[in-house]
């Protein structure tokens, strides 16, 4: 049986076959890349293009004054070795999502080395999949289809706007920025840098864009992919720099004057190309396209956004003298769903509790199990985990499969953290005792105090059957959910066009669209997690939950009539029942008009 994502046939298309409209200039480049620099004066002297290319034989280019024969043969074989590249077929993969999906001759040789293929062993969903039976996909197969919606999203817009001058390297760039943005996940994915790194290096700044571009770049070389780039069309390092910009932002921004274009890989007449793989500009990407799409596949979550009408409806528009994707007015709402979906997958399966608590344990594993593994990197220094993200050849090494290194480990110092994995094993997790909500946003210092303060908020009523709860029996999560850009409507910094100009690019207001929209997007959830799982423990964390809520003046927890009966009374505004009363419809007054 074929396994999911394995080439099951080649298709034939020549991705070079616009060399045939080469003009001169272009023949020079290509000439000096393969080392012939030296000759381009005379192709430029007779006027060979890129039809005259296949006609080119040894007798002609001795009447060009081309010598010695060597020379001759250099160039022929150069000549000969594009046509090659240009009638390379593309790979065909079966997705599960996308169907059956083309890859580029050039992805597919990144695609078959060691740095991408570890993308394997990293699930997408991290420890989601301890709750939902269904999320095992990995990196892998999502990089994949990312590097596929790159393309069909690029090409869509050179097939409607000419204009453009979108070529085969922009294409090609675009593809292979798609299919490398994950390159720098750490086991568990999101877990790894924002969980495990900032516990196990405090103060250390780091994400996994960061390693995306180091294992990026070590991809490239360790696999001598340079040369072959190079025969593919790009120009280097120019296009090395488009990919990197595009997966990490600008390189060198403090070397860019204030206020110009701080990219180096394309001028600013391509700016909207930068918007294609990681919008910075409003978050709508290939990326979350393919994320939605196969995490609700394989979650058993509907998917409310369709991507294929906006890959229909995307124009470019010119926007205060840069040019920005657009799309159609029509499709406001369906972008109103596309966050709503973003909103629902954080809630339902992201920022699950079970999920959370999962990879809180992991990391807890990990931080005890980190200076008693090691990894070998370059020129044999040994890293840790916590240390391999300095060098990629010790973090290529680095997948979720150090969680079994742990757990069947039979090394004494590495028992404790075993026992703990032992426990996700059979289901032996942390309990949630309760979820509130605070009106006004929560600072990072506050929620390093709010483990004792539940410690300590001893309830004013109730029985605790003699129980002590220690800060370190807690485990407190702060979790923020929004549109992808804190507090700020991200359509608000989308442009849309319509029908009638589709060259104008014009605002559309939440107000123009409906009034059911949210008026907030962004609010903050407060978990609170007790680690000893006995009844009476968990009875008084859960007493002790609900006082801290009353003490802080955070909303009524949703089960805390349940917990603690006889502590909510004694809360006025959680006895008030205005927020029912305003759901009912208003009364009728009557009006009398004097004339």
């Amino acid at each position: 049986m074929d396994s999911p994502m394995r080439p099951i046939e080649d298709a034939v298309r020549p991705q070079y076959s616009d060399s045939m409209r080469w003009s001169v200039e272009d023949i020079c480049q290509y000439l000096q890349r393969q080392g012939l620099q030296e000759w381009t004066d005379t192709f430029r002297e007779h006027g060979i293009t890129g039809v005259g290319l296949r006609y080119l034989t040894e007798e002609f280019l001795q009447n060009m004054n081309i010598s010695p024969l060597g020379v001759r043969l250099q160039i022929l074989h150069s000549i000969k070795k594009l046509w090659q590249i240009a009638t390379e077929p593309n790979k065909v993969f079966n997705d599960p999502i996308h169907g059956h999906i083309e890859i580029h001759p050039l992805l597919v040789k990144i695609i078959d080395t060691p740095q991408f293929q570890r993308l394997r062993n990293l699930k997408q969903l991290g420890g989601a999949y301890f709750v939902f039976p269904g999320a095992s996909h990995n990196r892998f197969e999502h990089s994949i289809g990312v590097g596929h919606l790159a393309g069909r999203l690029v090409q869509s817009l050179n097939e409607r706007q000419p204009e453009l001058q979108i070529d085969d390297r922009d294409i090609l760039c675009v593809q292979i920025a798609g299919l490398c943005h994950d390159l720098g996940h750490g086991p568990f994915s999101h877990m790894f840098d924002g969980m495990f790194i900032p516990k196990a290096r405090p103060g250390f700044k780091w994400k996994h864009e960061t390693a995306s571009l180091a294992m990026f770049d070590y991809l490239v070389d360790d696999n001598d992919l340079k040369r072959v780039m190079k025969d593919h069309g790009l120009v280097l390092p120019e296009d090395l720099n488009f990919i990197k910009e595009q997966i990490g932002g600008p390189q060198d921004s403090i070397d860019s004057p204030s206020g110009g274009w701080p990219y180096k890989g394309r001028p600013e007449e391509k700016s909207f190309l930068y918007e294609i793989v990681a919008n910075k500009r409003n978050g709508i990407d290939v990326d979350k396209w393919d994320y939605f799409a196969r995490d609700c596949h394989h979650l058993g979550i509907k998917n409310n956004f369709d991507y294929h009408r906006f890959l229909k409806f995307a124009r470019v528009c010119e926007v205060d003298g840069e040019k920005h994707i657009c799309t159609r007015d029509k499709e406001v709402g369906n972008l109103y769903d596309m966050f709503h979906t973003r909103n629902c997958l954080h809630r339902r399966a992201y920022q699950h509790k079970v999920g959370n608590i999962v990879e809180t344990m992991i990391t807890e594993a990990f931080l005890l199990a980190d200076k008693h593994l090691q990894f070998e990197g370059s020129k044999g220094k040994m890293f840790t985990m916590s240390t391999a993200i300095e060098d990629m050849e010790a973090y290529t090494k680095l997948t979720d499969h150090v969680f079994e290194m742990i757990l069947y480990s039979s090394l004494p110092e590495l028992a404790k953290a075993g026992e703990i994995l032992k426990n996700i094993i059979c289901r032996r997790l942390y309990k949630c005792v309760g979820q509130t909500q605070d009106e006004r946003p929560i600072t990072v210092t506050e929620v390093r105090v709010f483990v004792c303060e539940v410690a300590r908020a001893t309830p004013q009523n109730g029985k605790l059957n003699d129980v002590i709860l220690r800060p370190e029996d807690l485990v407190v999560h702060v979790i923020s959910m929004d549109y992808g850009m804190k507090e700020k409507n991200p359509i608000n910094s989308v442009r849309f066009y319509c029908k009638s100009d589709p060259y104008k690019a014009i605002q559309i207001r939440k107000n123009q669209v409906s009034k059911l929209l949210p008026e907030r997007f962004a609010e903050q959830l407060i978990r609170v997690y007790c680690k000893k799982t006995d009844e009476k423990s968990l009875g008084a964390a859960r007493k002790h939950f609900v006082q801290w809520c009353m003490d802080k003046n955070f909303s009524k927890p949703q089960d805390g009539d349940v917990n603690a009966p006889e502590l909510t009374p004694l809360k006025k505004s959680w006895s008030d029942n205005s927020e029912a009363e305003d759901q009912r419809p208003p009364k009728r007054t009557k009006i009398q008009l004097t004339f």
